[in-house]
């Protein structure tokens, strides 16, 4: 019952699907920043563009359950790391906003369906007793690929073009998965699943290093006797605590949503030059710490949730996140900064300078000459009215320029963000991203790994998914739009709501299962008195559960 070499070599490879999906998530935080120069992108335009890997990734959370369950979780994986390299391919030949949506779909279709299958991969192949620690390897992968991507958008931001050189990083890595998975053994589970038992037992032995499994097989038969028999309709049942479940799962994602972190990966450099860090390179760098805490914070995590618990580790979390959003709220109140400004920093004027290389031989003057006849205010396509402050930073431009001299189009320069406060909401911000990263990041998805059926895992963890994204879609579309209207200030307060009610959700309703099999789990939460009080088997399940199966081991080994 081991966790022999060959069990984490398979984890691992089927965990680069994380580092992919980090990657991608991460990505767009600083090549937006490249982007909206050279395509000219409104805020709404922005917003598209990072919700486009969502809308994605939703599509196929509502049919990938289904493909994992029909066809497997290894196929699953090699389909969406071949997508993700085509997704990529698509991206790299052009500059066109079209293109780079329909790419990012791709792009959001290849890791939807990676992230419900790897976790259901890893969670089945792993022995009991290293299940915590293998599936959250996938998180600390995530954490890492975004720390890539945030160094990437650091080193790349000064290129010209290097938005191109971030997306086509991916393509060798998303293409040796590929080939790397079809070499490793599919889920004994799938396999007992489709009456395979025989090749269950052959994987089984691999993954263990033993000579006989015919014990674990057993036990994963007899659970999965009836499980296979689930339809899709029965996770809104009370057949066996289904819906009560699936209630726990989709109130959980809802709250890894709600409480905000994934507006700060997507757009955690136009957050940060929004609190004083003036240059795409200086938020690039910034946004890399935030990377570095992300993976910092996971590790312990995930190599300590076997003996502390997921339960545990999600409770401090919500608890330093709340804490830490109240700090960052109430700094942001006092750093009075244009939102508005920072995601359409970019004018006329700055856009044709960075493409200076189309205009050769133009002195400012001419320069000047040229945007008092051709871009007029009153000729630009951003709309007939500006407010006050954008028309005066247009005109800071024009001055700046006149006097030939760079500017970068922002009031903040004027030394507007105190320097305390520029540094006190930085500290704040990676608090919370710390928080996350020990709490809701990892523990989620470990939870929901867990809590439902092996017949029925796949298509459950879909609709979670779905759940997921769908939310992520929906604030992440409108972010940089609410942030304009309320101020960053309140949209940290309700994340503070948010994060004490994830907490209160999590001490009521969350099992903890460290220690014991899918199979120990799943026939506990069946059990009525479950439904009726979720604390009635946090509270026995250390006291009964484990016990009695470590007596039957004991009268096994005498004999």
């Amino acid at each position: 019952s081991g966790c022999g070499t060959f069990t984490f070599l398979s984890s691992a490879v089927a965990a680069i699907s994380g580092l992919l999906m980090g990657y991608e998530l991460g990505l767009i935080s600083g090549a937006l920043l490249q982007m909206s120069s050279i395509l000219v992108l409104s805020c709404k335009e922005q917003e598209i563009i990072v919700s486009s890997l969502l809308f994605g990734a939703l599509l196929a959370s509502l049919t990938g359950g289904f493909l994992i369950d029909r066809f497997g979780r290894r196929p699953a994986i090699i389909i969406a790391s071949s997508l993700l390299v085509l997704g990529s391919l698509i991206l790299l030949p052009y500059e066109s906003y079209g293109i780079l949506i329909v790419g990012r779909i791709a792009i959001g279709i290849s890791i939807s369906l990676s992230s419900i299958a790897t976790c259901v991969y890893i969670a089945e192949i792993a022995p009991q007793h290293r299940r915590g620690l293998l599936v959250s390897l996938n998180e600390l992968m995530i954490v890492i690929g975004i720390l890539f991507a945030y160094i990437s958008n650091y080193a790349l931001t000064s290129i010209s073009h290097g938005w191109k050189y971030m997306f086509g990083l991916v393509i060798p890595l998303g293409a040796l998965q590929a080939v790397a998975m079809y070499f490793l053994p599919p889920s004994p589970r799938f396999l007992v699943m489709k009456n395979n038992d025989e090749a269950a037992r052959k994987v089984l032995e691999k993954l263990r290093e033993t000579s006989d499994a015919t014990k674990e097989l057993s036990v994963i038969k007899s659970s999965l006797k009836d499980e296979h028999q689930y339809s899709f309709l029965d996770l809104f049942r009370s057949k066996n605590n289904m819906r009560a479940r699936m209630l726990v799962g989709l109130t959980l994602v809802f709250f890894v949503q709600t409480t905000g972190q994934p507006n700060i990966l997507f757009y955690a450099s136009t957050v940060l030059k929004s609190v004083g860090f003036q240059s795409n390179e200086a938020a690039s760098l910034a946004s890399t710490g935030v990377g570095v805490v992300k993976v910092v914070s996971t590790v312990p995590a995930t190599v300590f949730v076997d003996q502390v618990g997921s339960k545990t580790f999600l409770c401090i979390g919500s608890s330093v996140m709340a804490v830490s959003l109240i700090t960052m709220g109430l700094v942001n109140r006092n750093i009075h900064v244009n939102f508005t400004n920072v995601c359409r920093s970019q004018s006329p004027e700055d856009f044709l300078l960075q493409r200076s290389g189309n205009f050769t031989g133009v002195t400012n003057g001419s320069l000047k000459d040229l945007f008092a006849s051709k871009a007029s205010p009153e000729s630009l396509s951003f709309g007939a009215q500006k407010s006050p402050h954008v028309a005066r930073t247009e005109e800071l431009n024009r001055t700046a320029l006149a006097g030939g001299k760079s500017t970068t189009g922002s009031h903040m320069e004027s030394g507007e963000v105190p320097l305390v406060l520029k540094w006190l909401s930085l500290g704040s911000l990676l608090v919370y991203v710390a928080a996350f990263s020990i709490g809701l990041g990892p523990m989620s998805w470990l939870v929901l790994s867990e809590i439902f059926p092996g017949g029925i895992r796949g298509r459950a963890m879909a609709l979670t998914s779905s759940m997921n994204w769908g939310i992520n879609l929906l604030i992440s579309l409108t972010f940089l739009t609410v942030t304009e209207l309320i101020g960053l200030s309140w949209v940290c307060f309700i994340y503070t709501v948010m994060s004490l009610a994830s907490l209160a959700f999590v001490i009521v309703f969350i099992p903890e299962t460290k220690g014991c099999s899918l199979e120990q789990i799943s026939m506990e939460l069946a059990k009525q008195k479950y439904a009726k009080n979720p604390l009635c088997w946090v509270t026995q399940r250390r006291e009964k559960l484990v016990p009695v199966e470590l007596a039957k081991r004991g009268k096994e080994q005498l004999y």
